[in-house]
């Protein structure tokens, strides 16, 4: 049974015998942040960094078996060419803390999106991370890196489509299931909860197939920002709610 300090438990309360099974988070509001503080952006991409590892550990702590986070869109190739290079400098930098303290941590790591475009060195961190966590048990963490939920969806059916094309299945036999076992969260539960902070109202592109029956938590704190106890502030608006999935 995970020990929960008294401030941890009076602040909001959770029944923490009943938590979601997958909880999604997209880590919005770091820009803003630095921005506030007169800082570079870049800034407010490490600090982010740091809050992602906290809540990820917190996570693991509490008995959480699924957290998936937004980490960098397919869109994000957009951003400056000096802010993209920071973010993937950011990303070596903590897998290689990582992997030298995995055997301590022993979260279990996966990666969602497209790595194709990633260098090869972050690629094989990738990899490596995933390999050495495979035998963990307990809270996996995955990070979804260059995904697009749009693109995820095209390259399900695509795969379906040339399946039909090979005659090896039948267009229409294809059920919502044979989708889900195309994307790349196949074998994983459909997040129970999804969380945004930074203020904005939308999903922007992230697990929206996977999101179809998820609730929702909006916060106008800043990602660097979003301490345990924000996230147990989400847990319990969760908590709070009735999940019908369409029923009475």
């Amino acid at each position: 049974m995970p020990i929960f300090k008294a401030k941890e438990r009076e602040t909001p309360q959770v029944d923490f015998s009943r938590l979601p099974r997958h909880v999604a988070i997209i880590m919005d509001g770091n820009g803003r942040w630095a921005k506030r503080r007169g800082l570079p952006r870049t800034a407010g991409h490490a600090a982010g960094a740091e809050t992602f590892r906290t809540i990820a550990t917190y996570c693991k702590d509490i008995g959480l078996e699924y957290l998936t986070v937004y980490a960098f869109s397919t869109e994000n190739w957009k951003r400056p060419a000096e802010e993209v290079s920071a973010i993937m400098g950011l990303l070596k930098k903590y897998l290689l803390e990582a992997i030298g303290k995995m055997e301590k941590d022993r979260v279990k790591m996966k990666f969602l999106g497209d790595l194709s475009p990633l260098s090869d060195e972050l690629k094989e961190l990738c990899l490596r991370t995933e390999e050495i966590s495979t035998h963990y048990d307990g809270c996996q963490v995955n990070i979804c890196l260059n995904y697009g939920g749009r693109d995820e969806i095209v390259r399900a059916a695509r795969a379906l489509a040339a399946e039909c094309a090979a005659g090896q299945r039948k267009a229409e036999d294809i059920t919502e299931a044979d989708l889900s076992a195309h994307l790349y969260t196949a074998g994983l539960p459909d997040p129970d909860l999804v969380i945004r902070p930074s203020g904005e109202l939308r999903l922007s592109n992230f697990l929206p197939w996977q999101s179809a029956y998820a609730e929702f938590y909006f916060t106008d704190v800043l990602w660097p920002d979003f301490t345990r106890e924000e996230l147990n502030k989400a847990l319990a608006a969760y908590q709070a709610r009735s999940r019908r999935f369409g029923g009475v």
